[in-house]
């Protein structure tokens, strides 16, 4: 009976990729104003093989005070899962809005840390509710007016 029960399993949590740029350093710090952050996000899942998957979730986040960059970090953070007996239409949303959710916390902690060992003021990312995010995407999907699936999620903060 065991081997028949469903399987969630994480393997491993990983920072995949990462990168910093800080284009004007180092007039940039001598800026007091408050920068603009525009942030883009993207999650993307792969079987490995099997029951194993590879979801990743990306980052962009740029920092502009007026026209000039303050800094720009991307960041990959990405999780080694084991999804074993679980119906094939529930294991979509599974590596849609389980595991975004499982890694975003990491990926939060990421971009923090790396901004503020870079000489600035911590971004805290805001919570994304990747449920919502799965069901548009899906939508757009079902729906044949050509939105690509994998597009970014885009978000301003002031």
């Amino acid at each position: 009976m065991s081997e028949q029960q469903p399987v969630f399993a994480i393997e491993k949590i990983y920072v995949k990729d990462l990168s910093l740029e800080i284009p004007n350093a180092p007039r940039i710090f001598l800026d007091r104003e408050a920068p603009e952050i525009n942030l883009q996000l993207n999650a993307q899942d792969t079987c490995i093989e099997g029951d194993i998957y590879e979801v990743l979730l990306t980052i962009t986040v740029t920092a502009r005070v007026k026209e000039k960059t303050m800094f720009l970090v991307e960041a990959h953070q990405a999780g080694i899962f084991r999804i074993r007996n679980v119906p094939e239409n529930d294991v979509s949303p599974v590596l849609g809005i389980v595991c975004p959710n499982i890694l975003f916390p990491y990926l939060r902690e990421t971009v923090s840390d790396i901004v503020i060992r870079a000489g600035f003021p911590p971004v805290l990312l805001n919570p994304v509710n990747f449920e919502a995010i799965y069901h548009q995407k899906k939508q757009q999907t079902e729906s044949k007016d050509g939105v690509d699936p994998n597009a970014p999620v885009k978000e301003n903060i002031h």
